[in-house]
């Protein structure tokens, strides 16, 4: 087997160029051209979408049958609380304590973060402010075939938890015997969620969107996926909410002559292993002794990792290791890249996180490798993807949350702005915006109710 692999995955496999802002490579054009979406995925999105709004239940049914391999009734759709109960007997005690520290984390972030009404007061005597209050009914989509990803139920149901959020539905596929992974069942209860489905892929994003007897629609919908996923959460806006776009993982390093090669092949192998076969990633530094003893060291690593079937593939389609000139240049290659995750292995990374305009989540220093912000750092691990971090930021406590400016005008500040609002309303042609303040300060002439 690694006679075959080896053969598979060799370092003349996995591209090494030189790059400057003022030339073309044509691997680092290649690699940066991630369309936002493939046209095939989201025709297949679009067909199972149309069908759970006019099939509802059934479609899921038909749907999870047809891509679980499970024959589930609506009834089935809902785990019930002995699962629950069951799964809190299977899972570890280790596992446990793991959660808790992750959960406590998750939770002390989210309410740093959290935005609290305000009011600032207007020049005579009035209030402006804004007033923040929590959605009704979210519904969050956790990954759970490739990997059971019961970190990301912590990463998202945990931040709808303590913005007060009263109805958290989370959807997460069942497995071959129509049971939900035990220790994603045990993160959900632990981070708050009040309904969980077993319900995956584009048909839980239906049913979140549209609603359906078994499972009510929600307000938005938060969480990663795959590409169908993503391209279903895509369609489905305007119906719900959405977080981000949040699809395949990604990874980009920048590196000087300081970084470990052993570490940093570490990093970049920890995102190729997901197994979609569409993760990305980018290493870049200025030393190009560093940047081939990275290439050997992902050929020796991924030896020893379950999962070197996904990885070779990344390996040889989503990976990239490029040379450039200085630091400046690096870093504006990874904006132009915008990574999920950007790590920053070199001298003094704060100085340099000052030039990063566009990321995910920015990894300082040579003690904050990636997989930290994956499990346990704090911030969501739900962060946007092929390169939509150029307009979208992750996952935080704030998209749980409605905003609602605020405006209590006194006598005297809406006297002081009448001429504004008569300027407008002039211009814009709009003599009942006009009309609805100056009606205020004249006096009605009772016989016809004209203003005098």
């Amino acid at each position: 087997m690694l006679c075959v692999l080896m053969k598979t995955i060799t370092e003349n496999k996995i591209k090494l160029v030189k790059w400057s802002p003022s030339s073309r490579s044509k691997w680092v054009d290649r690699f940066l051209a991630r369309p936002p979406f493939d046209t095939k995925t989201e025709e297949v999105a679009r067909k199972i979408l149309a069908d759970i709004q006019r099939e509802g239940d059934q479609g899921i049914v038909r749907y999870t049958k047809k891509y679980d391999n499970v024959q589930l009734s609506p009834t089935e759709f809902r785990v019930k609380s002995k699962e629950i109960l069951e799964a809190k007997k299977t899972v570890d005690q280790a596992f446990k304590k793991a959660a808790a520290e992750t959960y406590k984390r998750v939770m002390a972030f989210a309410k740093a973060g959290k935005k609290k009404s305000w009011n600032m007061a207007s020049p005579h005597g009035g209030k402006l402010g804004e007033q923040y209050v929590p959605l009704d009914r979210v519904g969050a989509y956790i990954p759970g075939g490739k990997a059971p990803l019961a970190s990301t139920a912590l990463m998202t149901v945990t931040l709808a938890k303590e913005a007060g959020v009263l109805e958290i539905i989370a959807c997460t596929p069942t497995r071959v015997d129509g049971t939900v992974d035990p220790y994603i069942l045990y993160a959900l209860d632990l981070a708050g969620a009040t309904e969980i489905y077993k319900i995956g892929g584009v048909q839980a994003i239906g049913a979140m969107a549209y609603g359906t007897r078994a499972l009510p629609k929600v307000q938005k919908i938060v969480g990663p996926g795959n590409e169908y996923v993503t391209a279903a959460k895509r369609l489905v806006y305007g119906h719900v909410g959405l977080d981000l776009v949040a699809g395949p993982s990604e990874i980009a390093i920048l590196a000087d002559s300081s970084a470990s090669a052993r570490n940093s092949a570490a990093d970049l192998l920890s995102q190729a292993e997901h197994g979609t076969g569409a993760e990305k990633a980018l290493f870049v530094t200025t030393s190009t002794k560093l940047a081939e003893a990275v290439r050997r060291e992902l050929v020796r690593q991924t030896k020893a990792l379950k999962r070197k079937d996904s990885i070779s593939v990344v390996l040889k389609k989503g990976m990239l290791l490029v040379v450039v000139e200085n630091l400046d240049a690096g870093i504006e290659l990874c904006n132009r890249f915008a990574p999920e995750h950007f790590e920053l292995q070199v001298k003094r990374p704060r100085v340099w996180l000052k030039k990063i305009k566009v990321a995910g989540a920015v990894f300082m220093g040579p003690w904050t490798p990636e997989v930290a912000g994956d499990f346990v750092a704090g911030p969501s691990h739900v962060l946007p993807t092929g390169g939509a971090a150029i307009m979208f930021s992750g996952l935080t406590i704030d998209d749980f949350q409605r905003r609602m400016s605020v405006i209590d005008f006194s006598k005297k500040d809406l006297k002081e702005t009448l001429p504004v609002i008569q300027a407008f309303s002039r211009v814009e042609g709009l003599d009942a915006h006009g009309r609805s303040a100056e009606v205020r300060f004249a006096k009605m002439n009772r016989s016809d109710g004209v203003m005098e």
